[in-house]
């Protein structure tokens, strides 16, 4: 089973996001940047969903990181923000981020997203 880091300090959309994966994916979570930083290069998901407004690090900064760190930088990443300017996915990708969904989210966008990047 593939193992997905989400990291999501909103509670709803953590709740939204465990109860759409956890039937066909090992889920591991924490709600803020740095940790998700430590988790990343603990557990070794297969993919990581990034909040980008996080407290003590925010995803922006987590995924340059990440991406920064030779034994996590092949992990693909997916923003995930409330901020949906065509500009906001640009600086998502330019931080590192493998795809990008805006909050609202769209269920089959986010289900296209993984079957995408973890295939």
């Amino acid at each position: 089973m593939k193992k997905i880091l989400i990291v999501e300090d909103n509670e709803l959309n953590l709740d939204l996001l465990i109860q759409l994966l956890e039937d066909d994916y090992e889920l591991v979570t924490t709600d803020n940047g740095a940790a998700g930083v430590e988790m990343a290069q603990q557990e070794r998901p297969d993919l990581i969903l990034m909040d980008m407004s996080l407290p003590v690090m925010d995803g922006w900064e987590a995924t340059r990181r990440l991406k920064a760190d030779g034994n996590v930088k092949h992990i693909p990443i997916i923003a995930l923000t409330a901020h949906a300017m065509s500009s906001d996915e640009e600086k998502a990708l330019a931080a590192g981020c493998d795809g990008y969904l805006a909050k609202p989210l769209d269920e089959d966008l986010l289900f296209e997203k993984l079957d995408q990047l973890l295939t």
